[in-house]
């Protein structure tokens, strides 16, 4: 994963699809906890291999290498706050999806949020702790939404439940080049019920997860680094780098080098 900053920051999450809309829509993960909080539009997020659709007043905690993705439209608004590496502020060990029908619930986030954007940017004594007590309330409200939004949640099928280990290893395994026969035989499946499962939860084969994962890394790397691209075929598993290129045309409708040159 990409070295990323220690310290909290919040993103319009229209700003994070700046570069191509891949950055969102693409499965990936991040290496520290993020919470998105979508106060107008609608589409669908996949978050652990599982799709749901998400509307206004939803808010996503992901914990750190968690894969998701999710849809963005000009109508999408909101905010996602990226807690930073090393964060020790109390968080959930789980990803959870929160739909939030009380006005005042929507308000109390709206205003932490608020809040910790003016002491993020705040050059005032103090704004550190304050901006750090903000991060505590908010930790707080997810706790409290979290509890509140158990009656409504849903136990997942063991379809279900299978893809969200298969994405966890996916996660682990997608720099490897391990094939998805191997990790369906990890999981005590065969590949055939592994991806039927998968279609069933985000409407995406086993291994059409695998190499979305695959992807997004290398265009980020393409992208947002020097690194030559015979390295980045060998740091994600490709065989070559010609077998490399002819994946990424196929997957993305342009060679490396020119997605390069795009930039």
């Amino acid at each position: 994963m990409p070295t990323v900053p220690r310290e909290p920051r919040l993103v319009q999450i229209a700003h994070l699809a700046k570069g191509g809309r891949w950055r969102v829509e693409a499965m990936r993960a991040h290496s520290e906890p993020c919470l998105l909080w979508f106060s107008r539009g609608q589409g669908r997020i996949t978050l652990a291999g599982v799709t749901r659709g998400y509307g206004p007043n939803n808010a996503i905690f992901i914990p750190p290498g968690v894969m998701h993705g999710f849809e963005i439209s000009n109508q999408t608004h909101g905010q996602a706050l990226f807690f930073g590496r090393d964060s020790d502020i109390v968080l959930p060990p789980a990803a959870h999806h929160l739909r939030i029908r009380e006005a005042i619930a929507q308000g109390e986030i709206g205003s932490i949020l608020e809040a910790i954007q003016r002491e993020n940017e705040s050059t005032r004594p103090a704004a550190d702790r304050a901006l750090r007590s903000h991060l505590g309330l908010l930790s707080v409200w997810l706790e409290r939404q979290i509890a509140s939004n158990a009656s409504e949640a849903i136990r997942p099928s063991a379809a279900r439940r299978l893809v969200t280990r298969y994405a966890v290893l996916v996660e682990r395994e997608y720099r490897a080049g391990t094939p998805v026969a191997d990790i369906a035989r990890e999981l005590g499946v065969t590949p055939t019920h592994l991806s039927r499962a998968c279609r069933d939860a985000c409407g995406k084969s086993a291994l059409e997860l695998m190499q979305e994962r695959r992807l997004y890394e290398a265009r980020r790397l393409l992208r947002d680094t020097p690194v030559p691209i015979k390295e980045i075929a060998q740091l994600l598993g490709y065989r070559s780098a010609g077998y490399f290129s002819r994946a990424f045309q196929a997957g993305t409708g342009s060679t490396p080098i020119a997605f390069r040159r795009a930039t």
